[in-house]
């Protein structure tokens, strides 16, 4: 039968699983007849006790819950990857633990799948959080959609059901300081969207904080973007062409004797323009150059300490795949 596998990346999550788990287990009753579950809870190296608590809902669903925890902190995307490795369903799905997207799209989302799409995507249309908030959300999927992906849809998304044939193509690339879901889309599979209003937290709170907000916005610009590269370059030339007339000008009023003294104000802000030009160029030179270091040292993109797996009809435990073999030992 089907089998569709819910990938949790948890990060201090200790009083949203109970509650979480539960309302997704309850959800399985909204599923066809036949459709059998798995869920893949990933401890991203929290510092509270939600291993603790992932294992006790292991212990008590242990036909279909498998516990993955990460040696250290190695950010959400890593663990939505280290949750593909050990997902073993037909179509899988990815949700947050704090419950801020519903999850009775879901069915929807597996009627899609079954009807042949391989990519499904709820998107956000509004938000029910601050004002804050929301404008760096639509800032960044707005910024992503013009200069990097146009395909996207409005508002973002971070909740989606994909067929295992994109898992394993993510799983083979490889990609560091990416966005998987900005992966998915990039692949160029045909995908529908479910729009929906994403609600607020109402259990703990967020880890999510700006510097890592902005690092996402820099590493999904990069990684999927020729925009900052190119930005420079148009920059440059509009300086030299602008240095080219400024010159011009100098070489007509020395020859017909109408230039003065030169200003040390006006000399001052041209040398310090062109200075933190040259600085920012090469920061986002840089930034390219860093992220070709990171891929050709082909380290692995997280560390599993333990895991728990499903042990199906008395057998042996669910392996990873070769792949996830091979990454760990590099």
């Amino acid at each position: 039968m089907p089998k569709l596998s819910v990938i949790i990346p948890c990060y201090y999550n200790e009083a949203n699983l109970p509650t979480t788990t539960q309302i997704l287990f309850a959800n399985e009753a909204n599923f066809p007849a036949g459709t059998t579950f798995e869920y893949v809870l990933v401890d991203d190296g929290s510092g509270d006790n939600t291993h603790a608590a992932q294992l006790r809902i292991q212990r008590q669903h242990p036909d279909k819950v498998i516990v993955v925890k990460l040696a250290g902190n190695t950010g959400s995307y890593n663990a939505m990857v280290a949750g593909m490795e050990y997902a073993t369903g037909d179509a899988n799905v990815i949700i947050s633990a704090d419950l801020q997207d519903p999850p009775e799209l879901m069915t929807q989302m597996w009627h899609h799948w079954q009807s042949g799409l391989k990519l499904v995507i709820a998107n956000r249309q509004g938000r029910d959080e601050g004002a804050l908030k929301t404008f760096f959300a639509n800032t960044f999927h707005g910024l992503m959609k013009r200069l990097a992906l146009p395909n996207t849809p409005e508002g973002g998304f971070d909740f989606v059901l994909f067929d295992c044939q994109i898992k394993e193509r993510i799983l083979s690339m490889q990609e560091r300081n990416s966005n998987i879901f900005y992966l998915m889309v990039w692949m160029g599979y045909a995908y529908v969207n479910i729009p929906y209003i994403r609600k607020q937290r109402d259990i703990g709170q967020s880890r999510w904080t700006l510097q890592k907000k902005v690092k996402l916005l820099i590493d999904s610009l990069l990684a999927f973007s020729f925009f900052p590269i190119r930005a420079i370059t148009v920059t440059g030339f509009c300086l030299g062409l602008v240095a080219l007339l400024y010159g011009l000008y100098l070489i007509a009023s020395k020859l017909f004797g109408n230039i003065g003294v030169p200003g040390w104000t006006a000399l001052m802000l041209v040398v310090l323009f062109v200075s933190a030009f040259q600085m920012i160029a090469l920061g986002v030179i840089g930034e390219y150059v860093w992220r070709g270091l990171d891929a050709a040292r082909r380290r692995p993109l997280y560390v599993v300490d333990e895991v728990f797996p499903v042990i199906p009809d008395g057998g042996s435990p669910a392996a990873p795949s070769l792949a996830s073999s091979a990454r760990k030992g590099a």
